[in-house]
């Protein structure tokens, strides 16, 4: 056997979908069996979806998918098919299938289950304690799952030195800026340590907090790149490697020979023998595609734009309505989701009040020009008026503050949710990192909706996104971009009133939120340190808010929600 053709499946499925599920694979498995592909792999968990949590503890569930598995099986005619689903065995498995001459003929248990950050998967899942290696027509397949192939002497390290001269790897490894980059080195060292091609297969899609980025990839031995598919697109990427090339290449570098298996015993090493290849006549070798990897600015804006595509189709909303204030913030938001859903597909409305400058009424309405959108206007006047009346009384006697300011976000709030209500739209708020960081946002106001777009973009990289969107045409008008902030609940108010610079707020809560440094630590790097304590207050006061906010994406290396998680009752403050 010289050649060996694999296929790496990128599809987007959905949690729990399993029947939808296994339609996108059914339909891939056949354009691979058209390509002459020999062996075909899918994402982790692409039966069930991934992250399952805790449909996972529903015996049905776990049932349903794998008598999903098993009406796969006969798919794999002519082709063998590797697949991610939920195994059962007294305990539930995070399990790869592989499927060949139409039945199950073997699987692999993930060894190593991620529990830091946005993963809970040993809440769930038993690891598994077995290494095999399918050969097929003679050459050594090593399949693992995402985290396994994270460490340099786990699964995929044993199978290559036990043999294995592909190692194939399905993974859901969801996006954060950055990460795609140490990914690809991650994979390259895997190869080019292992002497062996390693295919990775990833996930594309959103999840509720989670972007899947895809990038599915194929590497040779000496680490190169042979093919890459595209970010956050469903792709099918088709690859022939040259698996005499590795064997002749392992015999002139004889250090993996002296290997020796320190972490796993020939006992859990396993051989499964798929038989022979199937014969394919000539086929014209492919000439796979590197699909380049995307510079910071578009790889975040594309993963916002797939994230709010998902979320509305997976939850089967249509129409998606936006605050429009003629900020920054929900300008870069309704471009996102004009970009997502189509300009008919997103309400936006403008309530002025009696603070809100005449730039800002106007911004909103070029912006929804500029977009092509719908846009409603109702003024806040009335219903302000009235809260103010019926809590005179109440309010004798106290000078304005932040209690009236709050009263017309809540005022706005309620008119969103109405329309929400009314016509079964969504909404969509458009807080950013930098405000739910400090609390800078009103309970029941600006926070309600159902789906907060940006909450895991600080401050700076909302500038950052829209000049880019703008880059490609400019949609949010200049005077957005150019005004300084502000909520207009007041005469004159800016965000700078209570808030440091957005310059220096997010550096200083880069290093509190996603480095854990204390107060000290933070000021040695050289900003103020009455600053810093003071942002560290706002900081640790507002997880009550930020518990009660609606869900987003995450783009960011330490997100709110599932991935940072502080107790709201804690009497810990940091010095």
């Amino acid at each position: 056997m010289h050649r060996l053709r694999v296929a790496l499946a990128q599809i987007n499925p959905t949690v729990g979908d399993i029947q939808g599920n296994c339609e996108l694979i059914r339909s891939r498995i056949r354009e691979a069996r058209e390509a002459g592909v020999d062996v075909v792999a899918f994402p982790e968990l692409a039966i069930t979806g991934y992250p399952p949590e805790d449909l996972l503890l529903k015996p049905c569930f776990v049932d349903d998918n794998l008598s999903a598995l098993r009406g796969l099986a006969p798919e794999a005619e002519g082709i063998t098919v590797i697949v991610g689903f939920v195994d059962k065995d007294e305990d539930i498995y995070n399990a790869a299938a592989v499927l060949h001459d139409g039945e199950v003929a073997g699987t692999y248990h993930k060894t190593y289950l991620p529990n830091y950050s946005v993963f809970d998967e040993n809440r769930y899942f038993q690891q598994g304690d077995e290494v095999p290696i399918f050969r097929l027509g003679g050459v050594g397949i090593g399949v693992s799952i995402c985290e396994d192939i994270w460490y340099p002497t786990g699964p995929a390290a044993a199978q290559a030195m036990a043999g294995a001269e592909v190692l194939i790897n399905i993974s859901a490894s969801p996006y954060r800026c950055t990460v795609p980059e140490s990914r690809e080195r991650m994979l390259r060292t895997r190869a080019q340590d292992s002497t062996a091609c390693v295919c990775f297969v990833n996930t594309v899609g959103g999840q509720d907090e989670l972007v899947f980025d895809g990038y599915s990839a194929v590497y040779g031995p000496e680490g190169e790149v042979i093919a890459r598919a595209p970010a956050f697109r469903e792709t099918l990427l088709v690859a022939d490697l040259d698996v005499r090339a590795i064997f002749r290449q392992r015999l002139h570098d004889p250090r993996l020979r002296k290997l020796v298996r320190e972490s796993w015993s020939r006992s859990e090493l396993s051989v499964w023998d798929l038989g022979e290849l199937q014969p394919r006549g000539d086929r014209p070798e492919v000439c796979p595609g590197i699909a380049p990897l995307l510079g910071q600015e578009e790889e975040m804006y594309e993963a916002l734009v797939l994230a709010m595509r998902d979320y509305a189709r997976k939850t089967h909303f249509e129409k998606a309505v936006i605050a429009l204030s003629g900020g920054i913030d929900s300008s870069l938001v309704a471009a996102i989701a004009v970009d997502a859903l189509g300009p008919e597909n997103v309400v936006g409305v403008s309530m002025p009040s009696r603070y809100s400058s005449e730039g800002s009424r106007t911004d909103a309405e070029q912006l929804a020009e500029n977009l092509g959108i719908e846009l409603l206007r109702i003024p806040i006047e009335g219903p302000f008026t009235a809260f103010l009346e019926a809590l005179s009384g109440t309010f004798e006697g106290t000078a304005p503050d932040v209690a009236e300011e709050n009263l017309q976000a809540r005022c706005r709030g309620v008119i969103m949710m109405a329309l929400a209500n009314k016509f079964g739209w969504r909404v969509i708020t458009t807080g950013n990192k930098s405000e739910g960081a400090v609390g800078y946002a009103t309970l029941y106001g600006d926070t309600a909706g159902g789906f907060a777009l940006i909450k895991d973009l600080p401050k700076t990289d909302v500038y950052r996104l829209s000049r880019y969107r703008n880059s490609r045409e400019e949609v949010i008008p200049r005077s957005v971009l150019e005004k300084a902030p502000s909520a207009e609940l007041r005469p004159n108010q800016t965000d700078q009133d209570t808030l440091p610079p957005y310059e220096v707020l997010d550096l200083i809560l880069e290093e509190y939120v996603e480095g854990d440094r204390s107060v000290d630590e933070i000021a040695a790097l050289g900003f103020d340190r009455e600053t810093v304590a003071r942002v560290i207050r706002m900081v640790d006061a507002a997880e009550h808010k930020r518990r009660q906010s609606p869900h987003g994406p995450k783009v960011t290396p330490r997100a709110f929600g599932r991935d940072r998680r502080l107790p709201v009752a804690n009497g810990y403050r940091v010095s």
